[in-house]
């Protein structure tokens, strides 16, 4: 795991196409954004496990963008929670 100290409108760049900005700070709270193609699926980490969780194969690196209904699902699934 690379681990990168980043204030208040800096980014890092993942790859040529991935950008992540640190929008604030706000005591243990980070805002981010993520840059990226449309192409490249964007997850918070426990909708993602969420989406595969029948997949069995989680810990595969190939990550396949799921259905439009099985996201659906996944966000249905998680309520309303702040992001």
């Amino acid at each position: 795991m690379l681990v990168l100290t980043r204030k208040s409108n800096q980014s890092i760049m993942i790859g040529d196409e991935v950008e992540v900005s640190v929008l604030s700070v706000m005591g243990e709270k980070v805002r981010i954004g993520i840059q990226a193609p449309q192409e490249i699926p964007v997850f918070r980490k426990e909708i993602y496990l969420e989406i595969h969780r029948d997949d069995g194969a989680v810990a595969d690196t190939s990550v396949d963008e799921g259905t439009p209904a099985e996201v659906n699902d996944a966000i249905g699934d998680l309520g309303t929670d702040d992001h």
